[in-house]
């Protein structure tokens, strides 16, 4: 698992074993959550046309879908990996993190 990009505060993007997974930053009220997707063929699609734009817009859709609330109809519901992915996304922000330039 590595990081590939990131927006601050909304989204990371990982690839892993040939996969790419979107880490979209959400909240429900109070209450923040991560909530991890692999990218279907469309949505890796749509990412290598429009790029950054287009993770951005689906870390937003995702949030505002409120895939995890109990009646919810969002499409991305059933969808998350963050529990089965977490130590490795856990593990590559640190490294990631790591890499980055100091800061002055």
């Amino acid at each position: 698992m590595r990081v590939v990009d990131t927006e601050n505060r909304a989204w990371f993007l990982f690839e892993h074993e040939g996969e790419l997974y979107l880490d979209a930053n959400c909240n429900m009220s109070a209450f923040g959550y991560h909530y991890l997707i692999q990218l279907n063929e469309q949505e890796s699609a749509r990412y290598r046309e429009m790029g950054r734009a287009y993770l951005t817009q689906l870390a937003y859709d995702i949030h505002y879908s409120v895939p995890i609330a109990e009646n919810s109809r969002s499409i991305y519901r059933g969808r998350d990996q963050s529990r089965e992915f977490e130590p490795l996304t856990r593990r590559a922000i640190q490294l990631w993190r790591e890499r980055l330039p100091p800061t002055t």
